[in-house]
């Protein structure tokens, strides 16, 4: 039998790795709302891309649009938020995508349990360093002026910490 294919019926990892000839793992932006984090992930997936890399992005927005568009902003919700997003950047990892997840997360304890379920040696944090003023400036959402206004509650930056 094939060392790539032991005799369980689930295609292991390093088969699919070979497979896509790379090595998976994810590359985990937080920072600030409005902080470039997807555009920066984009940019990395289109130069990826072009050697031949197969990504996956998610962020905020394609998360909170299907999967994820239960959840609030509460603390709860936050970590379910960042729970689910871990379970599905371990599928794609574990299918030998390189995935580049974009998501505010402003907290060590919600880092670590997205760490935690998709395991440190598959996880890269890199924390977009963008002062506030200057995610203010770019919020096409209008999102933390609506904050600073009180109509949002628990807004990381504002009425809640990073």
């Amino acid at each position: 039998m094939n060392n790539l294919f032991p005799t369980t019926d689930i295609l292991q990892r390093v088969a699919k790795e070979k497979l896509l000839g790379q090595k998976a793992f994810c590359i985990w932006f937080t920072g600030l709302s409005g902080s470039g984090k997807t555009t920066i992930a984009i940019a990395l997936e289109k130069e990826l891309h072009l050697k031949g890399i197969l990504t996956q992005v998610l962020d905020g927005d394609n998360i909170r649009a299907g999967i994820n568009n239960n959840l609030g902003f509460s603390e709860p919700d936050r970590l379910e938020n960042i729970r689910r997003i871990a379970e599905i950047t371990k599928l794609f990892v574990n299918c030998g995508v390189i995935t580049i997840c974009c998501f505010v997360s402003p907290t060590e304890e919600i880092r670590t349990i997205a760490k935690s379920i998709i395991g440190e040696d598959d996880f890269v944090e890199v924390f977009v360093n963008t002062p506030l003023a200057v995610c203010e400036q770019r919020d096409v959402k209008g999102l933390y002026a609506k904050a600073r206004k009180g109509e949002i509650k628990d807004f990381t930056g504002i009425s809640s910490p990073f």
